[in-house]
């Protein structure tokens, strides 16, 4: 094994949609079906080192040549349910989102322009053939976004300690795609009741309508993914970030202003301590 594919690669969190096998149209549903039995699946560690690995060639490889063939495998009510990876798409993706957050300059010395314009033109290729496409997963760096957290309750909280060398934590929270539409809806209708419209509103509209876009059997998951090796395990264990923003959300209902701010406070608190440690020598 490389010295790239055996480092820990953190601070990257993931919402992800499980899809049921009915969701795919064959030869896909095939697929899935026969890779749901395998035995040895990758996790998200494994797609982030083979990412490090192509940023780390020369030339630098910003967005696959090949779609991915993986995913990520679960359960729901004992159907199968897959949350294919489509590496090859988040990685155009997110290069359009570089562009708009590094200058030029900057850029060039991770990804050079002409590597970039070759991904941008296959993108754009690969789009008119394929113009419905979305993919099943979203990331972000050194946060939870707080949208995120409006489509979980405390309940499904899933926390595991780090065992030793043998595992590392896990924070997750996972719910059925019915329960999150039910829940996003009502807090946007909570939200254009009480407050402004803002960035959370139109937050909450963006992942609305991606979760439009699937099953509506499917599994719903925010994994705290990579983070939870730059937090004290004191810290994730007493993370109740869904539990903040449900309170938030139920005092607003009850015209209980202070109390609302009290629940914001508290997550706003937690989280902008979590983005400063990316500043943290």
């Amino acid at each position: 094994m490389s010295v790239v594919s055996s480092v820990l690669v953190p601070y990257t969190s993931y919402l992800r949609v499980y899809e049921p096998l009915a969701a795919f149209a064959e030869p896909e549903r095939s697929h899935w079906a026969r890779y749901a039995r395998r035995e040895d699946l990758p996790t998200a560690q494994d797609e982030l080192r083979r990412s490090l690995a192509d940023l780390a060639s020369t030339p630098p490889v910003g967005v696959p040549a090949h779609e991915s063939g993986d995913a990520f495998v679960a359960e729901l009510d004992e159907v199968v349910c897959v949350c294919p990876w489509r590496t090859r798409l988040r990685g155009w993706l997110a290069l359009e989102d570089l562009e708009g957050m590094f200058p030029a300059n900057v850029l060039d010395v991770v990804l050079p322009a002409v590597v970039r314009g070759q991904a941008a033109a296959d993108h754009e290729r690969w789009q008119r053939l394929h113009p419905d496409a979305r993919p099943w997963i979203r990331t972000t760096v050194w946060q939870v976004p707080v949208r995120w957290f409006v489509l979980f309750r405390d309940e499904e909280r899933e926390y595991t300690a780090a065992d030793g060398e043998a595992a590392g934590p896990v924070l997750r929270y996972r719910t059925p795609m019915v329960e999150a539409r039910r829940r996003l809806a009502r807090a946007l209708r909570t939200l254009r009741e009480n407050v402004p419209e803002g960035p959370l509103t139109e937050g909450l509209v963006d992942v609305g309508r991606w979760l439009e876009e699937f099953h509506p059997r499917s599994l719903v998951e925010l994994d705290y993914g990579g983070l939870v090796h730059a937090l004290p395990a004191a810290r994730l264990a007493g993370d109740r970030s869904a539990a903040d923003v449900a309170e938030g959300l139920a005092a607003l209902r009850d015209g209980d202003s202070e109390g609302a701010g009290a629940a914001y406070a508290r997550l706003a608190e937690r989280w902008r301590a979590v983005r400063d440690l990316q500043f943290t020598n």
